[in-house]
């Protein structure tokens, strides 16, 4: 007998369950399998160069010559934490989903199975979570390793900096699902993930920049995710503070995933 093509295209459509979202994460996590050497021993070398140059090194000056204690590397090192976190987050969630669309189609063979369009793009963001996690996971290893850990409220940021990541992950994952050309992402790069990185509170205070640009840079997740993450390292959030801080990177997740959901069933249904 012939399967009943409506039947299975409509339970495709059903909400991802999650043995099929499991699916979806597992080709990922079986694909990085060749690659995670590569991975973990640039997350370990990156933090430990860039706070030794940064924290330590231009630090000395940053803190009048030593004599304010390491002060600058106890609010760089949570800043870079956040913003490694988006990095990370943007490099998983640019080429991959577009070479899954485009050029490798893996979405399309996933879809000649029972996976569904929101199987795919669940299972391929929790990969990211994953990715992310582990990531500021080894950096805060490291953060502590260097003495800039000062409570144990500390292992919060953790899932902050998880939050801040994805909060890049989903709008980056809707950008890539609908843009037809690589050339897109050099802008992002240029325009939008690298002056975040450097403007958003991560090096400096946002206090210390234009008052034109500080509101701009106060509305980014990245300046959320810094803050959670900085006060958390530092022992002294505020449930307040940071409930809005979760409340505003949880939108800009939101947001991201539903635009990400209509741009791959807009690429994929047609196709799968």
């Amino acid at each position: 007998m012939q399967p009943d093509t409506t039947a299975v295209l409509r339970q495709r459509h059903v909400p991802g369950s999650l043995d099929r979202v499991g699916a979806s994460f597992g080709f990922w996590a079986f694909q990085y399998r060749r690659t995670w050497r590569g991975t973990v021993v640039s997350s370990v070398l990156t933090p430990v160069l860039f706070l030794a140059a940064m924290g330590i090194g231009l630090g000395t000056l940053v803190d009048d010559g030593g004599r304010l204690d390491g002060a600058y590397l106890l609010f760089l090192a949570p800043g870079l934490l956040a913003a490694t976190a988006m990095q990370t987050a943007g490099f998983e969630s640019m080429y991959p989903v577009m070479g899954a669309i485009k050029w490798v189609r893996t979405y399309h063979a996933m879809l000649a199975t029972p996976l569904g369009v929101s199987d795919i793009l669940l299972g391929h963001l929790l990969w990211v979570v994953f990715r992310v996690t582990s990531s500021a996971a080894i950096y805060l290893a490291v953060i502590a390793l260097f003495g800039a850990v000062a409570s144990p409220m500390a292992l919060l940021a953790l899932p902050a900096a998880t939050l801040c990541g994805m909060a890049y992950a989903a709008p980056i994952f809707a950008f890539s699902s609908g843009y037809e050309k690589p050339s897109g992402f050099a802008a992002l790069e240029r325009f939008v993930i690298v002056p975040m990185f450097l403007f958003s509170g991560t090096f400096f205070p946002v206090s210390q920049l234009p008052d034109v640009l500080q509101p701009v840079a106060y509305a980014t997740p990245l300046w959320h995710g810094v803050e959670l993450c900085r006060a958390l390292v530092a022992g002294t959030q505020t449930l307040a503070d940071a409930l809005l801080h979760i409340g505003y990177l949880s939108l800009w997740i939101v947001a991201g995933v539903t635009a990400a959901m209509f741009f791959f069933r807009r690429r994929l249904e047609s196709t799968g």
